[in-house]
């Protein structure tokens, strides 16, 4: 007798399937079932264990395209066998998986051992963002690399952008002082924003004005504003003495890394009154001040969700513009106090939050996400090889020059990645990597989907849409897919016809506006 397993959520799992009684889309139907006599379809075996229950599969689909870059179906089936709750655990805690071997990678490409091109810096990071089994601790760092910004057009070299991802990597989940106290120790963030050139009596307002307006506090929420003109300059005053170490010529061993050091001859030591207080305030005790402020809490949240739940107003609006979600800001708020401030912390409430589990496909792709998310997915470039520059440059050509942001503000995001241009870069891309039959990911997909015997065009569709990623089209959308995969007649598993049948599927699925969102 033929064995089905319902679940009330009306998805369904199964193990193994001999034949096929409908598509996914029926199998999840209630009504579908009153329809079906169970006991003349002996043929169709159904059991418990093989395949996921779709809805858990999308889940963590969502999951893995905001907390990483995107995974594969087998990625997401092992992850669904672990749990959500363990998943979440486990990004928020990276150290538990190996990080890259650099060894091995400096002998392919011997000009990762200085890194002092840009686009050597951003070839590395791109095989990082492909590779890593770290995938939140990456995505961490690109979020604060959008945030807390320092360019390679106004830097010493290319490796400082670089050594400051690596200071994000390493604090990017910790306290928001703590983040705020390396960025201002940071040497690529010292030189970027000239504070080696501000000096007791002699403040240059740099540093101590972005640290308030694009850093910390944000100009204002709630149409007040959060910090005043004395306010920038009494924090200028503070960092004063916070500067680099002279740079060692570049000859014959190459270039050095600079280094923070603090000069107490040249700090300011007279009383400073900030935010309301007064004292002999240094750059610690200035960070302390700003972190327990409303307004950061404020700012971190609704940066939080703007990168990782759903896509907000531009930042600049903010003090005039309420949040999309003023409950869901409220949680990640008083979590931040709660927690003492503490960045994972404020994650886990995310992740394991019903507005963000209930936010799926309600960001449109930054082009970082769009290239990593689709090389994850046809696993190309997992071992180091030729093309790996061309491919970092496909993410400059989508509009996000990574390590080199147009401003010190960082990139707008949302809607403001999308253009005529970019939208024909990003589709062309896509479309050409899921139509290589030959990568390594396309034949995972092709042998999976030809191992279930699936014929008729609907499931076909239905079951690419799952395995790139839980997609949902618009009907219409769908309706053409299917019409397109059922123009070429019947076809039969294990020939040319049948997977280049399912290569056009995956092609047509990622040139949809809905690929575009994750």
């Amino acid at each position: 007798m033929l064995r089905v397993i319902v679940r009330i959520s009306g998805s369904f799992s199964v193990i193994r399937r001999v034949g096929t009684i409908g598509t996914p889309r029926d199998l999840a139907s209630p009504g579908f079932w009153q329809n079906v006599n169970v006991e003349s379809h002996e043929k169709y075996l159904y059991t418990e264990g093989e395949r996921m229950a779709e809805q858990d599969i999308a889940l963590m689909a969502h999951l893995m395209r905001r907390a990483g870059f995107g995974s594969t179906y087998e990625e997401l089936e092992r992850r669904v066998s672990a749990g959500y709750e363990a998943t979440v655990d486990e990004l928020l805690n990276p150290e538990g998986q190996p990080d890259l071997d650099m060894d091995i990678l400096e002998r392919h490409f011997i000009d990762w051992r200085d890194m002092n091109a840009l686009e050597v810096n951003q070839a590395y990071w791109t095989y990082r963002m492909i590779n890593t089994q770290r995938p939140l601790q990456e995505k961490v760092a690109l979020f604060w690399h959008g945030i807390l910004c320092t360019g390679n057009s106004k830097c010493e070299h290319g490796r400082q952008v670089q050594l400051q991802l690596d200071m994000f990597r390493e604090l990017g989940m910790k306290t928001f002082p703590e983040i705020l106290r390396g960025l201002a120790r940071d040497p690529a963030m010292v030189f970027y924003l000239d504070n080696c050139m501000s000096h007791k009596g002699a403040i240059n307002e740099n540093w101590g004005r972005e640290l308030l307006e694009l850093f910390s506090l944000g100009v204002g929420m709630d149409d007040e504003a959060n910090y005043s003109e004395d306010d920038v300059k009494e924090a200028a005053r503070a960092f004063t003495g916070w500067t680099i170490t002279n740079p060692i010529p570049r000859y014959p061993y190459g270039r050095y890394e600079s280094n923070f050091i603090y000069n107490p001859y040249d700090h300011d030591e007279e009383e400073k009154t900030f935010l309301g207080e007064t004292g002999n305030f240094n750059g610690d005790e200035i960070i302390d001040i700003i972190c327990k402020q409303p307004s950061a809490a404020r700012f971190v949240a609704r940066h939080l969700y703007n990168f990782f739940v759903a896509d907000e107003a531009e930042v600049p609006a903010w003090q005039r513009t309420a949040p999309r979600d003023p409950e869901a800001i409220k949680l990640l708020e008083e979590e931040y106090y709660r927690s003492g401030y503490n960045i994972g912390a404020m994650l886990k409430v995310l992740f394991n939050s019903d507005f963000f589990k209930n936010a799926r496909f309600e960001k449109v792709k930054s082009p970082t996400e769009v290239v990593i998310g689709t090389m994850r997915l046809v696993r190309d470039f997992t071992e180091p090889k030729l093309g790996l520059h061309p491919l970092a440059n496909t993410i400059r050509y989508m509009g996000q020059d990574l390590m080199n942001p147009p401003t010190v503000e960082g990139w707008h995001t949302g809607k403001e990645w999308i253009d005529s241009g970019t939208l024909v870069e990003r589709i062309n891309f896509a479309a050409d990597q899921l139509g290589n039959i030959g990568l390594p990911g396309v034949k995972d997909i092709v042998s999976r989907i030809e191992s279930e015997q699936i014929t008729n065009p609907e499931g076909l569709v239905d079951r690419c849409l799952e395995m790139v990623g839980s997609y949902q089209l618009a009907d219409e959308t769908r309706g053409q897919l299917v019409e397109h995969a059922g123009k070429g007649g019947s076809v039969t598993p294990g020939t040319q016809e049948y997977s280049q049948c399912i290569s056009e599927v995956l092609q047509l699925i990622v040139a949809t506006q809905e690929y575009q969102f994750a």
